[in-house]
């Protein structure tokens, strides 16, 4: 086998140089929480293939499931010749996601292509066309999702004209909205939506409960309720993005479910099936079924093999409670991540919920984001073998996506990592 440096003289000779990697090391094999690179050298995994692996890498029985489906059939397209894994995984979702009124779902390849039929699903439903979206937001890399998200580097720059139709509003972010509480930023944003927009012309308002790309943002409480009472009374599609939040992420099955919010459609991607492609609109069975029979598929949709997938993934989580695992994480790394904040004037703010939590970097005694800081910290990370990943519109934010399966003394090696990075980095 090749190692590292060889295969990424050939990976420049032949992939694309858009296509951009955390480290330089190549994988080999990945179990549970620790990822092992074709060196030899060992990663704890603070990534999770970007809050993809919630079961952990190669979870056995996911790798039980996709082998038996593989000699099985791998492939007849569900809009050709029908299959009951399908039909077998919409109906967990249906189940599972908040909202106990009756539903339907679609199963799709990604997240991006989640949103983009969520968004046709609520156009075609109302006869509207307007998007309400907001500020620090992410979506996806196609035209549309690029309209939808907020960040222009590396995401839309110089790939436009983008779809139109689309109205961004500010976002609830405590940390820099001045105390403003969440009912007060939601005042806010409607009001924006209603004399620069209207109400009538607004088909959907599609939120992340806790944005991911943005910097892990989570909206005062009272925020996503308030958007919700609005969007009723408007007749407005209201759509929780709930790609990287869900699926036991944020120590509830849905992040929504944290203060009771019913979304009209919720998209879903990532965690749902162990690591294989798929993704998911789920929603109002009304407003699903008003789409014409075919105005809904594609040919890789709800591929079998990541049905099954996913329905191994499902039974992991729901046998092992990955959703109070997730509790336990944050039980664990919230008191850790204070005490950094506590001896690093860098530190502007710990957040998240669960097992999606973040740290904001600022230049001390300022919001003034630090993007250099966060790199600093995270390539000190990997350095000693823990792999973590950056976000946020400012680039200053590190965010921590361990696998919901990871042990205890996987997560307290992990922190020592972390901590030693703050330390080493510190310039104080």
């Amino acid at each position: 086998m090749a190692d590292s440096t060889e295969l990424h003289k050939r990976r420049t000779a032949a992939v694309a140089r858009g296509v951009g990697s955390v480290v330089p090391s190549y994988v080999d094999r990945a179990s549970g929480a620790t990822i092992t690179d074709v060196d030899g050298r060992q990663w704890l995994d603070f990534a999770a293939g970007i809050a993809v692996t919630n079961v952990g890498h190669a979870a056995p029985r996911v790798v039980a499931a996709v082998r038996e489906q593989v000699e099985r059939f791998t492939h007849t397209c569900f809009m050709v010749a029908p299959y009951e894994s399908y039909v077998t995984v919409c109906e967990e979702l249906n189940a599972l996601t908040p909202g106990r009124f009756e539903k339907r779902s679609i199963l799709l390849n990604s997240g991006a292509e989640a949103v983009e039929n969520a968004v046709k699903i609520a156009r075609h439903a109302t006869g509207r066309p307007a998007v309400v979206v907001f500020e620090h937001a992410y979506h996806g890399r196609t035209n549309l999702t690029m309209a939808l998200t907020a960040k222009n580097m590396p995401y839309k720059h110089r790939f436009g004209p983008f779809a139109g139709e689309v109205y961004r509003v500010p976002m609830s972010y405590p940390l820099r909205d001045g105390g403003l509480s969440g009912p007060d930023a939601a005042a806010r944003a409607i009001e924006l939506v209603e004399k620069q927009v209207g109400a009538e012309n607004v088909a959907a308002l599609l939120i992340e409960p806790i944005q991911g790309e943005g910097g892990f943002v989570v909206p005062a409480g009272g925020f996503l309720p308030a958007l919700r009472e609005w969007a009723t009374a408007a007749g407005v599609v209201f759509v929780a993005d709930e790609i990287q939040t869900g699926f036991c992420r944020t120590g509830d099955w849905f992040a929504c479910e944290h203060e009771g919010v019913q979304p009209d459609l919720v998209t879903t991607a990532k965690g749902i099936a162990g690591g294989l492609p798929l993704a998911a609109v789920t929603g109002r069975a009304e407003l699903m079924d008003a789409v014409h029979v075919g105005g809904l598929g594609g040919t890789y949709g709800g591929n079998p093999v990541a049905c099954a997938a996913a329905l191994a993934s499902i039974e992991i989580m729901r046998e092992q409670d990955l959703a109070a695992a997730a509790r336990r994480i944050w039980a664990t790394m919230w008191p850790r991540l204070h005490a950094v904040a506590a001896g690093d004037a860098r530190v502007a703010e710990v957040r998240g919920r669960g097992a999606m939590l973040a740290v904001e970097l600022v230049r001390p005694g300022t919001l003034t984001p630090d993007p250099a800081a966060a790199a600093a910290v995270s390539a000190a990370c990997h350095a000693a073998g823990l792999l973590t990943l950056t976000c946020g519109t400012y680039g200053n934010v590190l965010r921590f996506l361990p696998p919901l399966v990871i042990s205890d003394g996987e997560l307290s090696r992990a922190l020592d990592i972390l901590d030693a990075a703050f330390a080493t980095t510190s310039t104080t």
